[in-house]
């Protein structure tokens, strides 16, 4: 796959964590660092691709246990969802798979030094119309709204968003 431009894409993973009592998805809120466009973000676990990993799982699985402490397996995958790529010019070349893991009980996350902080979120509360609006951010001078789901101050928007949508869609 390649990006508008032609050029190679960077492929990453994240993990689409659930967990039930109640039904519960992992988010995280990543850390401030300059240069990250994904800066303070909500988000979910996951990362860039290692060339030596031999696929996508390989490196949610990785990257999961590097950021929340969270030690999954293979057998707790339930499936992938559709790949995603940012829709804004100002991002880097990248292209998620997102892979959804099912665990028979939440797991306390134990973040890095990259995330600021993780959390189980109540699907309900994502489900809840109440929860989605839009937001309104100024990219290259322009302002530009996105659909967003909103949990007290967290504003989980973007790429995130998206992958929670699709989610979403598919339990329906």
């Amino acid at each position: 796959m390649e990006d508008t431009l032609g050029g190679p894409l960077i492929w990453a993973a994240v993990a689409v964590i659930l967990a039930p009592d109640p039904d519960a998805v992992l988010l995280i809120r990543r850390a401030e660092r300059a240069g990250d466009p994904w800066s303070g973000h909500m988000a979910l676990p996951g990362g860039r691709q290692d060339p030596a990993e031999p696929d996508l799982v390989t490196t949610a699985i990785r990257e999961t246990q590097e950021e929340v402490g969270l030690v999954l397996s293979p057998a707790l995958l339930a499936g992938s969802l559709d790949d995603v790529v940012p829709r804004t010019p100002v991002l880097p070349p990248i292209a998620v798979r997102p892979f959804v893991f099912v665990l028979d009980r939440p797991l306390d996350p134990a973040p890095n030094p990259e995330v600021a902080a993780a959390q189980w979120v109540p699907l309900d509360r994502l489900l809840d119309p109440l929860n989605f609006d839009t937001v309104e951010y100024e990219i290259r001078g322009e302002h530009r709204r996105f659909p967003a789901f909103r949990l007290d101050e967290s504003v989980v928007w973007g790429l995130t968003e998206r992958i929670l949508s699709d989610l979403f869609r598919h339990l329906h």
